[in-house]
Protein backbone atom coordinates (compact mmCIF):
# COMPACT_ATOMS: atom_id res chain seq x y z
CA UNK A 1 0.00 0.00 0.00
CA UNK A 2 2.59 2.50 1.13
CA UNK A 3 5.69 1.01 -0.78
CA UNK A 4 5.20 2.14 -4.47
CA UNK A 5 4.93 5.93 -2.95
CA UNK A 6 7.81 5.84 -0.82
CA UNK A 7 10.06 3.60 -3.87
CA UNK A 8 9.16 6.83 -5.56
CA UNK A 9 10.14 9.58 -3.15
CA UNK A 10 13.23 7.68 -2.52
CA UNK A 11 14.00 7.30 -6.62
CA UNK A 12 12.93 11.24 -6.80
CA UNK A 13 15.87 11.84 -3.43
CA UNK A 14 18.44 9.15 -4.63
CA UNK A 15 18.13 8.90 -8.13
CA UNK A 16 19.17 5.08 -8.45
CA UNK A 17 16.76 2.49 -8.36
CA UNK A 18 18.66 0.20 -6.65
CA UNK A 19 19.51 2.46 -3.66
CA UNK A 20 15.93 3.63 -3.88
CA UNK A 21 14.55 0.15 -3.30
CA UNK A 22 17.32 -0.92 -0.41
CA UNK A 23 16.17 2.23 1.30
CA UNK A 24 12.42 1.53 1.14
CA UNK A 25 13.65 -2.01 2.62
CA UNK A 26 15.74 -0.38 5.43
CA UNK A 27 12.54 2.30 6.03
CA UNK A 28 9.84 -0.68 6.55
CA UNK A 29 12.30 -2.16 8.19
CA UNK A 30 12.77 1.01 10.67
CA UNK A 31 9.36 2.11 10.85
CA UNK A 32 8.63 -1.41 12.37
CA UNK A 33 11.22 -0.85 15.31
CA UNK A 34 9.53 2.44 15.50
CA UNK A 35 5.91 1.79 15.57
CA UNK A 36 6.07 1.27 19.24
CA UNK A 37 6.71 4.78 19.54
CA UNK A 38 4.59 6.08 16.88
CA UNK A 39 1.99 8.71 18.85
CA UNK A 40 -0.89 8.90 15.99
CA UNK A 41 -0.41 12.62 15.48
CA UNK A 42 -0.18 12.14 12.00
CA UNK A 43 -1.33 9.37 9.14
CA UNK A 44 0.71 6.04 9.25
CA UNK A 45 1.58 7.70 5.40
CA UNK A 46 3.33 10.60 6.99
CA UNK A 47 5.09 8.58 9.46
CA UNK A 48 6.47 6.70 6.82
CA UNK A 49 7.63 9.46 4.91
CA UNK A 50 9.28 11.21 7.29
CA UNK A 51 11.16 8.18 8.29
CA UNK A 52 12.24 7.93 4.62
CA UNK A 53 12.90 11.33 4.29
CA UNK A 54 15.30 11.22 6.94
CA UNK A 55 17.12 8.19 5.45
CA UNK A 56 17.70 9.40 1.91
CA UNK A 57 19.31 12.45 3.51
CA UNK A 58 21.13 10.52 4.89
CA UNK A 59 22.16 8.43 2.02
CA UNK A 60 22.82 11.87 0.51
CA UNK A 61 24.77 13.00 2.85
CA UNK A 62 27.08 9.96 2.49
CA UNK A 63 27.30 9.76 -0.94
CA UNK A 64 28.85 13.78 -0.76
CA UNK A 65 27.58 16.69 -2.47
CA UNK A 66 29.16 15.99 -5.79
CA UNK A 67 27.93 12.80 -6.69
CA UNK A 68 24.38 13.86 -5.77
CA UNK A 69 22.36 13.10 -8.58
CA UNK A 70 18.26 13.56 -8.13
CA UNK A 71 16.32 11.14 -10.76
CA UNK A 72 12.36 11.69 -11.59
CA UNK A 73 10.49 8.83 -12.32
CA UNK A 74 8.39 8.67 -14.85
CA UNK A 75 10.68 9.66 -17.89
CA UNK A 76 8.75 6.78 -19.85
CA UNK A 77 5.45 8.76 -19.66
CA UNK A 78 6.84 11.08 -21.91
CA UNK A 79 3.87 12.79 -24.11
CA UNK A 80 5.24 11.67 -27.50
CA UNK A 81 6.59 8.13 -28.67
CA UNK A 82 8.54 9.85 -31.38
CA UNK A 83 12.13 9.44 -30.87
CA UNK A 84 12.04 13.47 -31.01
CA UNK A 85 9.46 14.25 -28.30
CA UNK A 86 10.94 11.28 -26.50
CA UNK A 87 14.08 13.51 -26.99
CA UNK A 88 12.88 16.83 -25.65
CA UNK A 89 11.12 15.19 -22.79
CA UNK A 90 14.50 14.16 -21.72
CA UNK A 91 15.95 17.16 -21.91
CA UNK A 92 13.24 19.09 -20.07
CA UNK A 93 13.34 16.23 -17.52
CA UNK A 94 17.16 17.04 -16.85
CA UNK A 95 16.29 20.55 -16.81
CA UNK A 96 13.85 20.14 -14.16
CA UNK A 97 16.75 17.40 -12.15
CA UNK A 98 18.69 20.61 -11.85
CA UNK A 99 16.61 22.82 -10.64
CA UNK A 100 15.61 20.78 -8.03
CA UNK A 101 19.47 20.22 -7.43
CA UNK A 102 20.08 23.50 -6.32
CA UNK A 103 16.61 23.93 -4.33
CA UNK A 104 17.32 24.21 -0.46
CA UNK A 105 16.93 20.61 0.75
CA UNK A 106 14.15 21.22 2.91
CA UNK A 107 12.19 23.12 -0.11
CA UNK A 108 13.54 20.01 -2.37
CA UNK A 109 12.02 17.46 0.51
CA UNK A 110 8.91 19.60 0.63
CA UNK A 111 8.71 19.86 -3.54
CA UNK A 112 9.61 16.18 -4.51
CA UNK A 113 6.77 14.70 -0.99
CA UNK A 114 3.89 16.56 -2.91
CA UNK A 115 4.29 15.72 -6.39
CA UNK A 116 6.25 12.78 -6.24
CA UNK A 117 5.35 11.35 -2.96
CA UNK A 118 1.27 12.57 -3.60
CA UNK A 119 1.17 13.87 0.13
CA UNK A 120 -1.12 15.99 1.20
CA UNK A 121 0.16 19.34 2.99
CA UNK A 122 -0.58 18.06 6.54
CA UNK A 123 1.10 14.99 6.11
CA UNK A 124 4.70 16.26 4.32
CA UNK A 125 3.97 18.74 8.14
CA UNK A 126 3.93 15.57 9.86
CA UNK A 127 7.31 13.64 7.82
CA UNK A 128 9.29 17.26 8.53
CA UNK A 129 8.18 17.93 11.96
CA UNK A 130 6.44 21.20 10.84
CA UNK A 131 3.06 22.87 10.65
CA UNK A 132 1.16 23.03 7.79
CA UNK A 133 1.17 26.77 7.01
CA UNK A 134 4.93 26.30 7.13
CA UNK A 135 4.79 22.98 4.73
CA UNK A 136 2.52 24.73 2.21
CA UNK A 137 5.07 27.55 2.20
CA UNK A 138 7.93 25.41 1.67
CA UNK A 139 6.61 23.94 -1.85
CA UNK A 140 5.54 27.23 -2.64
CA UNK A 141 8.75 28.60 -2.33
CA UNK A 142 10.31 25.65 -3.78
CA UNK A 143 8.09 26.14 -6.72
CA UNK A 144 8.90 29.93 -7.02
CA UNK A 145 12.37 29.12 -6.59
CA UNK A 146 12.45 26.42 -9.83
CA UNK A 147 10.42 28.52 -12.09
CA UNK A 148 12.90 31.32 -11.77
CA UNK A 149 16.10 28.99 -12.31
CA UNK A 150 14.17 27.15 -15.65
CA UNK A 151 13.42 30.60 -16.74
CA UNK A 152 16.94 31.34 -16.55
CA UNK A 153 18.15 28.22 -18.02
CA UNK A 154 15.61 29.32 -21.29
CA UNK A 155 17.30 32.46 -21.48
Amino acid sequence: MHGAPLGRLCMAMLGSQAEAEECVQEVLLAAHDAFPSYRGEGSVRAFLFGIARRMCARRLEMRGRRERRLRLVHDADAPSSTPEGLLEARREAEKVREALERLKPSERDAVVMRYQGGLEYREIAAACGIDEPAARKRVSRGLARMKELLSEVER
